[in-house]
């Protein structure tokens, strides 16, 4: 039986927006392993109530249930040792909890004006009025204020990338050589946003827009053959 991933979705099944789900899907595919993706709208997570949890993603790997994408990712290096690993032990463990908490912290928060506007365009009708509602009540103001603007955001957000820049141009990866978890979770919230808007994040020189390249393409195009906009 293979591994099943509970993936957050739009209205259209196929459009699949949740960066942390895309952390996931990436991190098994690091892995080499065999995984089925059952979609959840907000309007349908009743799916994962079995889980005891209420935010996607989930993952069900035979009798053992893992929900939040970091403990997924410990989880799938600690039960497949003898597969790629997604740290390379403890110190890269460590090194990519705190990046973990850097991208939830600065990178999602300083890109969310630039897509989450969209995600609303994309969601089912029945979800629309629950995600209005609670990201009004984390935004403090409208969604259509909140993605005002959007050029000086857009700015904002590439000013905020400047770490990455920095790395990027003294190796192809974040990891280094290869990519690894680090990797994956910076190009959640990249390919995630890919899914609902045709905005454009990144400029073309920009040494990121290169990277992002690069992930889209691994695993024999697996992030770029997901529904989306071009980048």
């Amino acid at each position: 039986m293979s591994i099943l991933l509970y993936d957050l979705c739009g209205a259209d099944e196929d459009r699949r927006f949740s960066p942390y789900c895309w952390r996931t899907k990436m991190a098994l595919m690091h892995k080499g392993l065999d995984f089925e993706t059952e979609p959840v709208r907000f309007g349908t997570f009743d799916k994962i109530a079995f889980s005891g949890r209420k935010l996607i993603p989930v993952l069900v790997d035979g009798d053992t249930t893992v929900g939040e994408s970091f403990d997924i990712a410990c989880y799938l290096d600690d039960a497949y040792p003898d597969r790629p690993t997604l740290f390379g032990g403890a110190v890269g463990r460590a090194e990519a909890r705190f990046l973990n908490s850097w991208v939830d912290t600065v990178m999602v928060p300083a890109g969310a004006p630039l897509y989450v506007l969209d995600i609303f365009g994309h969601l089912h009708d029945d979800d629309k009025a629950y995600f209005r509602e609670t990201r009004e009540k984390r935004f403090g103001t409208t969604l259509e204020q909140f993605c005002s603007g959007l050029d000086a955001k857009a700015e904002a957000f590439r000013n905020a990338l400047t770490p990455l820049r920095v790395t990027l141009a003294a190796q192809n990866f974040v990891c280094g050589d290869a990519p690894a978890y680090g990797d994956y979770i910076l190009f959640g919230s990249l390919a995630g946003s890919r899914t609902v808007s045709a905005f454009r994040q990144l400029d073309p020189d920009d040494p990121v827009h290169a990277w992002r390249g690069r992930m889209l393409e691994l695993f024999g195009g697996y992030a770029a053959s997901a529904k989306g906009y071009p980048v």
